[in-house]
């Protein structure tokens, strides 16, 4: 059932139905504390309620007592919890269990007794912060490597029934715990069930992270590209989901994997929704052109000192003689230097810790680059020009993907010496070949550029107002395509008079 028809079902709900939904959720909990009896039915989402306090305070007293109790009120009495209430309406029972409230309903009885045993310190801990992903607006607090305090994360976030976790072990000898998470009535069961089927599929011996996963059922492992988006940020998680997509995730992990994805995906940050629309598209576009201006720059420069001087302006021809007059290499080999070494720097100072790989960037890169000029083994310009390169790479919001802008430099700057302009034509059209083939969960990789969907364009290069991304981009299929309906200000329809 859609998401829309579901909320007008609301009013027709009984318990029952409720309790159905729920189960649907493998962190719901439904037991009776006395064995081979139902006089007494506990309910509960074990990701939203204090364990600790059920096992010590509330099923000891239940055990002891609660076979003697013919009433709600009875046992009530030897609750030792304060906050404590009666309800017979469904879609109230339905919003505490949600909360993190627990249940218990006598046989034959309508009314329920509702106890507040919400777990309000889970899911929060000292440096909690996401690390790879940082922005300076919007929420700071990220995934942890604890599977139920991330679903626990996400329940708190999307505070609605119709979120699902289903749990399940992978890996013959870790036996890790995996959770694919959906929303149903929105996301199409058809992605949820390619997801299920690959994680089946999988035979592997232990599982350390959710990019091992991410790997093993990709559409395309030979591909540089990642096909799905690994995200520690919750509400980035928060955005996938409903807008249609299955969220995997894998305790062990503080990486949540989102699929299917694009590759406009990876070039959007939550940022973008904290600010202004207009300045949210200025800065996506930012990005968009210096990933285009890290990939090429390089072997453009190649490509035009080794075959195409007629192309570059006489104002600057003289700099570019100047700079590499004493230049023993050619430009091939000069950029590969540059290059090599901008990459040993990145990669000294992620593995180093953060205060020296900080002081090893700044420093080394400095150092390294002005004793390259005076030793002539490059030139300044070039220096310029892969160092702009090198920061352009670093835009994008998702590391894998700066990852591999980075490796396709490579070959681009071999094809240009190879073949000068035509090698880089070359290398764009392989290129874009490849994205065109490429596919996450059967969807298309570049959509909404292949298949054209006009649609989609209004939250893709740019991001329109929320007035204009009222419903969810239609290339996912979602089974509810309306997100919002907002409503028009009052002072709207004076604004242009």
């Amino acid at each position: 059932m859609p998401l829309k028809d579901a909320k007008r079902a609301d009013s027709h709900k009984t318990i029952q139905e409720v309790y159905q939904q729920a189960k649907k959720s493998s962190d719901f909990f439904q037991f009776s504390p006395f064995q081979r009896e139902d006089s007494l039915l506990i309910s509960y989402y074990k990701s939203m309620v204090d364990a600790k306090a059920i096992n010590e305070h509330l099923l000891p007293v239940i055990k002891e007592n609660g076979k003697k109790v013919k009433s709600l009120q009875e046992l009530e009495q030897i609750i030792p919890f304060e906050e404590i209430e009666y309800s017979k309406d469904p879609n109230d029972i339905e919003k505490k269990l949600i909360k993190g409230y627990i249940t218990i309903q006598l046989k034959d009885l309508r009314e329920l007794l509702i106890i507040n045993i919400q777990n309000e310190e889970l899911g929060y801990r000292k440096n909690n912060e996401t690390e790879n992903e940082f922005s300076v607006i919007g929420p700071k607090i990220g995934f942890i490597e604890n599977i139920n305090v991330n679903i626990h994360l996400l329940r708190k976030k999307i505070a609605v029934p119709e979120l699902v976790f289903e749990e399940m072990k992978l890996g013959t000898l870790s036996k890790t715990e995996i959770a694919v998470a959906y929303i149903e009535g929105v996301t199409n069961p058809q992605y949820v069930e390619t997801v299920r089927q690959r994680i089946k599929d999988i035979d592997f011996d232990v599982i350390f992270d959710s990019s091992q996963i991410e790997q093993i059922f990709s559409d395309n492992s030979n591909s540089p590209f990642p096909l799905f988006l690994s995200t520690e940020r919750i509400d980035r998680v928060v955005y996938a989901m409903i807008s249609g997509q299955v969220a995997i995730f894998a305790n062990g992990s503080p990486y949540i994997v989102t699929g299917p994805s694009t590759l406009l995906d990876f070039f959007i940050s939550p940022e973008d929704y904290y600010l202004t629309w207009i300045l949210g598209s200025f800065f996506r576009i930012i990005r968009i052109l210096g990933v285009i201006f890290s990939m090429f720059s390089t072997s453009l420069y190649v490509a035009i000192l080794t075959f195409h001087y007629e192309v570059i302006p006489g104002d600057l021809l003289q700099p570019l003689i100047s700079s590499r007059a004493h230049v023993p290499f050619p430009p091939f080999l000069e950029a590969i230097f540059l290059e090599i070494t901008i990459e040993l720097l990145r990669e000294a100072g992620a593995r180093l810790p953060t205060k020296i790989g900080q002081t090893l960037g700044i420093v080394g890169g400095i150092v390294i680059g002005q004793a390259s000029v005076e030793a002539a083994l490059t030139s300044n310009i070039l220096l310029i020009i892969v160092s702009l390169s090198a920061l352009a790479s670093f835009t994008t919001p998702i590391f894998k993907m700066s990852n591999a802008i980075r490796l396709l430099r490579f070959p681009l700057i071999i094809l240009a010496a190879l073949f000068g302009g035509f090698g880089i034509a070359i290398g764009f059209v392989l290129l874009l070949s490849h994205l065109l083939k490429l596919t996450s969960l059967g969807n298309p990789y570049m959509v909404p550029l292949y298949p054209f969907r006009l649609n989609s364009f209004r939250d893709s290069f740019i991001r329109s107002s929320y007035k204009n991304t009222t419903n969810r981009s239609p290339f996912l299929r979602p089974l509810s395509l309306v997100r919002y309906k907002p409503k028009e200000n009052k002072d709207d329809s004076n604004e242009w008079a």
